[in-house]
């Protein structure tokens, strides 16, 4: 069969420094093709080329065996190519429906047919197995809800070729297999999907064949079914990993953070929770359960309509995120470009943002050269891959932004840090670093209170894990009560098992 897509000895170079190295890729009609790799390796730089989103050094593109040449990314649409970026591009004051259908936009005479905009995007969202508002505006969404308008308009043209990169970072169990669902309908049909994500079971559950990038250049594909996880992991790190979550013994003392009765703006529900020092405690749950709610009314990074929070026993009036840092309280939030880093800022300035005190002199002015010291040592010490301090954040991989998040609340000493997501769109590498950095915080007596979308992730890492559903704590695990099993019990509402709903 002949291939649809072939990019062969793709070359290019940022400044002198190679991203790219004679990379070959070749993908057929009706096939889902996985790409992987290290944050750093290559993959987008490898589809903004496909997508006419950055010009190739060189190499060539075919498209069914004819030689193309991609300017832009108009020439590219023209040519089938669709492609969902994992930084959202929706424009937040738009409706859903004007996202979904923004490149097809029709005007007869000086009227748009908002009632045929609304009916189609709805149709598109359907299609796909979900169900939102196509009136109401996209930056109300919530960002499982913002990736899913994502994939709609994606899917709102005839494409022959769709790129997906990291589609599942945001959504819950559920809405990946409904999303997988649709892949499997565009296969049939005979779409050539390429598929970027760092979740080695979804590559197992949806691919057909896989190359890996390294350092910018391209393995050879591999078919699925003749290949195994340790395998792809060695061509991603040149090593094998012997164990993807650390040992890790927490050494729990007193309680330190105890919430009670919180109930979020705009919800109804209350949830009452405690941390001790040193314990790891996770919150799972499907997407729109209030987990980020949940948490972010406690930071106060969302309001809150009631709820008491108490920090080594005593009542703080947490108003705002600064009142809850000053009570030694840290937050990595979900969305780590929009909440978490200032992009345009530098890898020291990010993370001195959060103790000043820390690199001043006596009269209040920033001592440059412990400030410099300060965030070197941060950097050594997380393993945070940049040229030096003074990089802008915005130039780094997200497993490097996420680094310097948490390089953020190391340099503050926080009682309890609450980390939402905290290997979201990471790679293998790099999210064995970030748990060996949560067990170090840990072992300090920093108590960490972690909501994942990965429920491995939260069994490889936790001492307990509280599961919530429609805004309230359906229950709880111990160690010893952990599986995949028991957590989707708890999310969906079943509880034949022993564990019952509590407030902890």
């Amino acid at each position: 069969m002949e291939n649809r897509v072939e990019l062969i000895n793709i070359s290019k170079s940022f400044g002198g420094i190679a991203a790219l190295k004679n990379v070959t890729l070749q993908v057929m009609p009706g096939e889902i093709h996985a790409l992987m790799g290290e944050n750093g390796a290559g993959k987008s730089t490898l589809m903004k080329i496909l997508s006419g989103a950055c010009p190739k050094d060189s190499g060539q593109i075919f498209i069914d065996g004819q030689e193309i040449f991609i300017r832009n990314t108009r020439d590219s649409k023209k040519l089938g190519i669709g492609i969902i970026y994992q930084e959202f591009s929706l424009v937040p004051e738009l409706s859903v429906a004007e996202n979904v259908l923004l490149n097809q936009l029709s005007v007869t005479g000086i009227w748009m047919n908002w009632g045929q905009m609304k009916k189609k995007a709805d149709e598109i969202l359907h299609n796909i197995g979900f169900s939102i508002d196509p009136t109401v505006k996209a930056a109300s969404l919530s960002v499982a809800e913002q990736q899913i308008v994502e994939i709609a308009k994606a899917l709102s043209e005839r494409v022959k070729v769709l790129i997906l990169d990291e589609p599942s970072a945001v959504l819950g169990p559920q809405e990946i297999q409904k999303l997988f669902n649709t892949l499997e309908k565009l296969k049939n049909e005979g779409v050539s999907i390429i598929y970027i994500s760092h979740h080695l079971s979804e590559i197992f559950q949806v691919a057909d064949r896989i190359t890996v990038l390294k350092d910018g250049s391209s393995s050879e594909s591999l078919l699925i079914s003749e290949t195994d996880r340790n395998s792809i992991i060695k061509l991603m790190l040149g090593r094998s990993l012997d164990a993807m979550f650390p040992a890790h013994e927490s050494h729990i003392g007193e309680e330190v953070l105890r919430a009670v009765d919180i109930v979020p703006q705009n919800k109804s529900k209350s949830v009452s929770l405690s941390l001790k020092v040193g314990e790891i405690v996770g919150i799972a749950g499907l997407v729109g359960s209030g987990r980020s709610e949940i948490i972010r009314a406690i930071f106060a990074a969302d309001r809150r309509k009631k709820g008491q929070i108490y920090v080594s026993g005593k009542e703080l009036n947490i108003r705002s995120p600064l009142t809850a840092v000053i009570g030694g309280i840290g937050m990595v939030p979900e969305d780590r470009k929009q909440n978490g880093v200032i992009l345009s800022l530098s890898v020291k300035q990010n993370i001195s943002l959060t103790n000043y005190n820390g690199i001043s002199d006596q009269f209040g002015f920033i001592n440059l050269k412990k400030e410099s010291n300060n965030s070197t040592g941060l950097i050594k010490r997380l393993l945070i891959k940049t040229e030096n301090e003074n990089v802008e954040v915005g130039n780094l991989s997200g497993g490097n932004q996420q680094k310097v998040v948490l390089a953020k609340w190391l340099n503050k000493n926080c009682k309890v840090l609450i980390i939402d997501e905290p290997t979201r769109g990471v790679d293998v590498g790099a999210k064995v670093e970030i748990y060996d950095l949560i067990n170090e915080l840990s072992d300090k007596g920093v108590a960490i209170l972690v909501v994942s979308s990965e429920t491995s992730e939260l069994i490889g890492i936790c001492d307990r894990i509280l599961v919530m559903r429609e805004g309230q704590i359906q229950g709880e695990l111990s160690k010893k009560e952990f599986s995949e099993e028991a957590i989707l019990r708890l999310s969906i509402g079943e509880t034949e098992n022993k564990t019952e709903s509590v407030n902890c």
